[in-house]
């Protein structure tokens, strides 16, 4: 017997004393029943073991040869209930049915499970009314009918059962309870007066506004800091007693003025354009030492609201004064600590009560709380000394990024210490990756030194430093150590510009020299390196992409890249798109089949890509691609090269995926393809038919629109996983 056997399945429920149940001997079966349709006859009995009573059932095949050995012997007490199969000797938690109201009872065979409940009834039977009595008084249950007396068991099983895992639950639920009562305990007063203050001064800057509403050459100017309402002439006039009359500059909407009551400096606003009140909302954290060597993050909302009061007077809407509102509210606080989950509460407001509480998990839906970056207040920092994580530089790094999620970034840093040596190097956008648990670019996360940690050879740590950590930078400089070259730092620069993969580089150096190829992609593109001039780059980078894709079409169909026809074509576009043409016309049914077999990830992963990156508004859809032929198709159709295998093995490993931007009245129209990183869900380039690009404004918004959208729902996904 397994130990699994002896364990109840439900935790905190009193063990059975199996093995003085099993020294009982047998009920055994007084005489066989004469009715020809019983199979299966059941005897009873109650017996006290350790001071409880406990009903015993057990069932007999309806023979002479099985009068002494039950099939079963089932044992119920108040709390619980146990299976014992005489023939294994074995004991299990089955219940009386298989699979509840609707399986067969466990001690027949499996091909009775469809008999009706009649033919059930004919079947199992009894020995005695006795027993009857016995089962009915011992479960104190009710069945829906009385022949079938396996129900009366049944549901006082199902009832033992419910009864111990609700008392699971409620033991749960009550430690969590007390958890959430002792991280309160443990919690600092929030200064909320200092941090209103600060918030004002630092980040709202004390704006203040100046609501006019001019009448001629008067103007009546309401003021959001004193409140006060004044009347002034912003033009002279030609009466004598008009010079006597106090003069304001003219106001106009977006100019800065002063307050002539108070003399606060102020954002002129027209009344006009005022619907009452308008606000800002920003949000900070604020870290707090918790306990010894733990800290607290609080997320916290802070608004102000700036409100203009108009009464109705003879002249119609008149301003009677004006103020400002300054609030905060917390929305939620992680624990982190050394050797202790992490743990994070929320703020929530009860409707039926009225009252604010605090609760251990988040809502659902679209009212799940969302923690987004923000600043965190200079105080976190004196805070976190005397913690473990006094030397994590999580100044340093949100001096960098500006906003930030603290918590990410503490508990990354107890997980991979290198954090804080990254950090201080001023390797910022390598630490975002690390924060953001993107840890594909480390190679040895054991070692100490930068160069061994990202797998990059040692002299190139300073030229990465002083790019702030540029991923595309490291990828190049990855790809250099793992191809065992040496490249200039001017090469490296210049690749990183083309955000080159390192298997792509790899592809096009055997068979071109890299400074050649550097030459001829900003030759083709017509753009210099490093010029900072955000068109120039994107076209290097668009140009490099048409050229890889070129090369590595030209070596799917065969051709010998020796050759520097093929390597240099004169016209880039013009090699590319008959490359193409080629590619779709030769043995096109071969290779839709081909892409099939190679990429099968494809169509198996697309329902779970749809659930994740479907969209749809009035007027487009969007969506990935169903399968592996259907981005060959796409390629044939608008007549670009996203029938790649460069595009298919990215889509099929995850690395990037193809999506179809179509019109949504015509759905299975080709219209725009759109490649999209996956793991920061970033569009890397768009086509329409014959890499021209349709609708260009238009179309940009609406795809940074889409892809924001991508962005935030995965952040709720992590957040509620």
């Amino acid at each position: 017997r397994s130990k699994e056997d002896d364990q109840g399945v439900l935790p905190g429920r009193q063990q059975m004393k199996k093995k003085a149940i099993e020294k009982i001997p047998y009920l055994k079966l007084s005489s066989v029943i004469c009715k020809k349709d019983v199979k299966y006859v059941g005897v009873t009995a109650v017996k006290v073991i350790g001071h409880e009573k406990h009903l015993f059932l057990e069932v007999y095949q309806n023979k002479k040869t099985s009068m002494e050995t039950p099939l079963v012997r089932i044992v119920v007490t108040k709390k619980d209930f146990g299976t014992y199969f005489p023939k294994d000797e074995s004991w299990s938690k089955q219940k009386i049915k298989t699979d509840g109201g609707c399986g067969r009872l466990i001690w027949t065979l499996p091909e009775e499970s469809r008999d009706t409940w009649e033919n059930q009834k004919k079947k199992n039977v009894l020995q005695s009314e006795d027993d009857m009595r016995r089962i009915k008084n011992f479960c104190k249950t009710r069945a829906w009918d009385e022949d079938r007396w396996w129900d009366y068991i049944m549901k006082k099983q199902d009832d033992i059962t419910i009864t111990a895992r609700r008392k699971t639950e409620e033991r749960k639920y009550e430690r969590r309870q007390q958890a959430l009562k002792e991280r309160i305990r443990n919690t600092k007063p929030l200064p909320e007066k200092k941090i209103l203050k600060t918030a004002d001064d630092v980040y709202f800057r004390n704006k203040h506004y100046l609501y006019y509403k001019k009448r001629g050459s008067m103007v009546q100017i309401a003021c959001s800091k004193c409140g006060g309402v004044t009347d002034a002439r912003w033009k002279p006039g030609e009466s004598y007693e008009s010079q006597f009359m106090g003069r304001v500059e003219e106001p106009r909407e977006g100019n800065i003025g002063r307050c002539k009551l108070c003399g606060a400096s102020g954002i002129y606003k027209c009344q006009g354009k005022v619907k009452g009140s308008h606000e800002r909302i920003i949000h900070l954290f604020l870290g707090q030492k918790y306990k010894e060597k733990g800290i607290v993050m609080r997320y916290l909302e802070i608004s102000k609201k700036w409100i203009l009061e108009i009464v109705v007077g003879e002249n119609g809407d008149e301003m009677h004064g004006a103020y400002e509102e300054l609030s905060g509210v917390e929305i939620a606080r992680t624990y982190l600590a050394p050797g202790e989950n992490t743990q994070t509460d929320f703020h929530k407001h009860s409707w039926y009560s009225g009252e604010d509480y605090w609760d251990d998990c988040n809502l659902y839906g679209n009212a799940n709380i969302t923690i987004h970056p923000a600043p965190i207040l200079s105080e976190t920092y004196q805070e976190l000394q005397g913690t473990a994580y006094q030397y994590c530089a999580l100044k340093e790094y949100a001096a960098a990024v500006r906003k930030t999620d603290p918590r990410m970034y503490l508990q990354r840093y107890m997980e991979t210490p290198q954090i804080e040596m990254l950090t201080k190097m001023g390797l910022t956008d390598v630490v975002t990756e690390l924060v953001n648990c993107r840890y594909g670019i480390v190679t040895d996360q054991d070692a100490t030194r930068p160069d061994e940690f990202l797998g990059i050879r040692k002299e190139r740590v300073k030229q990465l430093i002083r790019a702030k950590g540029n991923i595309h930078m490291l990828q190049i400089m990855k790809a250099e150590k793992r191809l065992q070259r040496i490249w200039t730092e001017e090469q490296i620069e210049k690749l990183a510009e083309l955000e080159l993969t390192g298997g792509q580089i790899e592809m096009a150096t055997r068979y071109i020299n890299l400074q050649k190829l550097l030459n001829h992609i900003a030759k083709y593109a017509g753009c210099q390196y490093g010029t900072l001039c955000g068109m120039s780059s994107e076209q290097l980078k668009q140009t490099a992409r048409t050229y890889m894709d070129y090369l590595e079409m030209r070596l799917s169909l065969g051709y010998d890249l020796n050759n520097t026809v093929y390597q240099f074509p004169r016209d880039l576009k013009d090699a590319h798109d008959r490359m193409v043409a080629e590619a779709n016309k030769d043995k096109a049914d071969k290779r839709l089949k081909e892409a099939e077999r190679r990429f099968p990830n494809i169509r198996s992963e697309y329902r779970k890509l749809r659930n994740e990156y479907l969209f749809e508004d009035d007027s487009y859809i969007i969506r990935p691609a169903r399968s592996a032929s259907e981005i060959v198709m796409e390629g044939r159709t608008l007549h670009h090269c996203v029938g790649g295998d460069n595009y298919l093995r990215k889509h099929n490993e995850g690395e990037s995926y193809i999506l179809m931007l179509r019109f949504k009245i015509a759905p299975e129209e080709p219209y725009i393809t759109v490649e999209i990183e996956s793991r920061r869900n970033r569009i890397l380039q768009w086509y329409g038919n014959k890499d021209c690009k349709p609708d260009k404004k238009n179309m940009q918004k609406w795809l940074g629109n889409y892809t924001e959208q991508l962005r935030d729902k995965k952040k709720m996904q992590k957040q509620t996983a």
